[in-house]
């Protein structure tokens, strides 16, 4: 028996390279799979992309600007998988993605979530800028905690899907929205990866930390999440320490902010 793999993909604004991202998806040497493009508001030629499509397994929702969190949202609640991943508009799914983790699923009923090999790509995707392997087997929560890098990179977990779970991005972050969702369905749970490349990542010259504001808001999300979880005062007040660290150092290596790395300090030790 082949799992349905549920595949959700929100695009704002993509036209330039959405239709290499959903090839992608057909190209997988796997099969059984839904893909869900959910379009939030776009108003450059993404729709006219998409529609070129005609592969019966892809289902396409337009919905109001949200926020990419919002449109994971929606595509969550349409999904029919046993298992489910993402994949942004711009990004690449190698042509073992799917296949390399349901297997890694089927040797082993125990695990929830399967990572893999990533590699970041210049813009073109003409070259290999870095690459990422996980290194941690087991239950993630207190690596997520202590904001570890051995099972983090970004939204590239492989999920499976259980009826008592309730699978939804928190709205309104602009960062650390992934992390949010993972601690909030990984008390419990197995992870393990493949060595398999299962993305690659385009670099694109925009950076999402330049916006340092929403950096700290999702963090002390995670934070206030962290309040939550069955982990230790120790866990809790590393991670505090972790997120000092990294607000205060980069309001500084902004250039511009030595007063605002001094206000972040003090925002963030009250909470």
């Amino acid at each position: 028996m082949t799992p349905l793999v549920s595949i959700i993909m929100p695009a704002f604004n993509s036209s330039l390279y959405i239709r290499e991202a959903i090839e992608s998806v057909l190209n997988q040497t796997y099969e059984n799979w839904e893909l869900l493009i959910v379009n939030d508001g776009s108003t450059d030629n993404t729709e006219n992309v998409i529609a070129k499509f005609k592969d019966k397994r892809i289902t396409y929702t337009f919905q109001q600007n949200a926020g990419v969190s919002a449109a994971r949202n929606t595509a969550l609640k349409q999904m029919k998988g046993d298992l489910f991943c993402f994949l942004d508009a711009d990004d690449i799914f190698p042509i073992h993605s799917i296949s390399s983790r349901v297997a890694k699923f089927q040797s082993n009923k125990d695990l929830s979530f399967v990572d893999g090999k990533v590699l970041s790509k210049s813009e073109n995707l003409s070259t290999s800028i870095s690459t990422y392997i996980p290194s941690f087997r087991g239950e993630p929560l207190k690596e997520l905690v202590r904001l570890k890098s051995t099972c983090l990179l970004g939204n590239t977990w492989m999920i499976k899907k259980e009826a008592s779970i309730s699978y939804q991005f928190t709205e309104g972050l602009t960062h650390a929205e992934d992390l949010s969702f993972y601690l909030s369905i990984c008390d419990g749970k197995q992870y393990d990866f493949v060595t398999d490349e299962i993305l690659w990542y385009r670099r694109s010259d925009s950076s999402a930390m330049s916006n340092l504001s929403g950096l700290e808001k999702g963090y002390l999300h995670v934070y206030q999440i962290s309040k939550n979880l069955p982990i230790t005062h120790a866990d809790r007040s590393y991670l505090k320490k972790r997120i000092l660290r990294i607000m205060f150092l980069s309001w500084l290596m902004d250039g511009k902010n030595p007063i605002q790395a001094i206000l972040s300090f003090f925002r963030i030790v009250s909470i």
